[in-house]
């Protein structure tokens, strides 16, 4: 396939061929159009949401680059286009490029984040939000780190609710409450790694933001996980067994759960949790067994052993719906885009494609990607009906 899909008869359609696309801008759109402009107004044909919608319709069917995205608008009927606010010419590989590459790309993320929360919590459901980090290895210049971006992830419906560049002085400690200052928390569950299991962020999240933590412990806190350790599991019954096949590999996880007292010295750490994890290569019999364990400051008449199990699986599964997804379904690692805000805006686009997929109801992105990319005016009726 190619990078774009190709649509012979372009100049052929218009506006009556395409009924179910609607005229009047959806809360995705007028979200774009909040979006500052940092172009001269002095010869500029396409308003900055247009070449945003344009972007984004094109990330749908699955456009890798700047030059697929062009070769989208290029292929793409005059009638569909001018929902997109297209209204002369289309937008060309230089001017999406430039553009693109000029925008705020933490500022975009913000306002296309709190259009995803505005949509999260209108399932009215209790919202649980994974963070972590991801590197965009294509993006590195020579001599230069590649660029690394943390996100804010919901755990039910798949989408990112913030993203932030990672500075490269920095790492993401730092960056967790700049992240999640932009998102609304209150009663929310926060899930994290053990680079995030930081008492400064326990305190941030439950006294400053009244919102749960579900932090991993790894030997980066080799107290609290010595602690931890020590607790009497070999009384605790088992309380939740998992069976995982996928990726090469089978997954075999138990988990335990018990209530905690002060002497564990975490902020506000109610519950403990250990994970005995033994995985296998499908073509070995050999095992490979970790224990992990996790803290929350989630009482048990707050959460109950499987639900711990649940949202711990969940976090962990972000790297196959979010950065698996990127990387194998939109080529994330092999983009060329390296210069200005391209890499991390181009990382938006790719997100954003995900969540609007989601919410027309894909489990498959790649085969929902191959479905949008058949017919050129699908990408514009999800854009414009979201």
């Amino acid at each position: 396939m190619s990078s774009s899909p190709r649509y012979t008869v372009v100049d052929q359609f218009d506006e009556d061929e395409f009924p179910d696309i609607p005229t009047a801008p959806a809360a995705l759109l007028r979200a774009l159009r909040s979006v500052p402009d940092p172009r001269s107004a002095r010869g500029r044909r396409h308003g900055l949401s247009t070449i945003l919608a344009v972007a984004a319709c094109a990330v749908i069917a699955g456009a890798r680059s700047f030059v697929a995205i062009a070769e989208w608008a290029a292929d793409t009927a005059p009638a569909v286009l001018a929902k997109l606010g297209v209204s002369s010419e289309r937008p060309c590989e230089s001017t999406i490029r430039r553009t693109l590459n000029r925008i705020n790309a933490d500022g975009l993320d913000v306002i296309v984040g709190t259009w995803a929360a505005v949509v999260a919590t209108a399932s009215k459901t209790f919202q649980v939000i994974a963070v972590d980090g991801k590197s965009v290895r294509g993006s590195a210049v020579a001599g230069g780190r590649c660029r690394h971006l943390l996100s804010a992830l919901t755990h039910t419906a798949g989408l990112v609710l913030g993203q932030l560049d990672v500075d490269v002085k920095t790492n993401e400690i730092p960056m967790f409450a700049e992240l999640l200052d932009n998102i609304e928390l209150l009663g929310a569950l926060v899930t994290a790694d053990a680079m995030h299991c930081q008492k400064i962020h326990a305190k941030y999240l439950v006294e400053q933001r009244g919102a749960h933590y579900l932090l991993t412990v790894k030997g980066n806190q080799p107290t609290l996980r010595r602690r931890l350790a020590q607790l009497p599991w070999n009384d605790v019954d088992v309380t939740d067994t998992q069976k995982d096949r996928g990726h090469g590999r089978i997954e075999k996880r138990t988990l335990k759960v018990v209530t905690i007292a002060a002497g564990i010295l975490f902020p506000h750490a109610a519950q403990a949790i250990q994970v005995s994890r033994k995985v296998r290569s499908i073509r070995s019999k050999k095992w490979h067994t970790e224990t992990v364990y996790a803290v929350t400051d989630l009482h048990p008449t707050q959460a109950s052993a499987a639900q711990l199990g649940t949202w711990l699986r969940g976090h962990w599964s972000i790297e196959n719906r979010l950065h698996w997804v990127r990387d194998v379904t939109f080529g994330e690692d092999l983009s060329q885009a390296r210069t200005g805000n391209g890499p991390q805006v181009m990382a938006t686009l790719r997100n954003l494609a995900i969540g609007l997929l989601r919410l027309d109801g894909a489990r498959n992105i790649a085969e929902a990607v191959r479905h949008h990319a058949r017919d050129p005016h699908r990408p514009p009726k999800l854009v414009l009906t979201s």
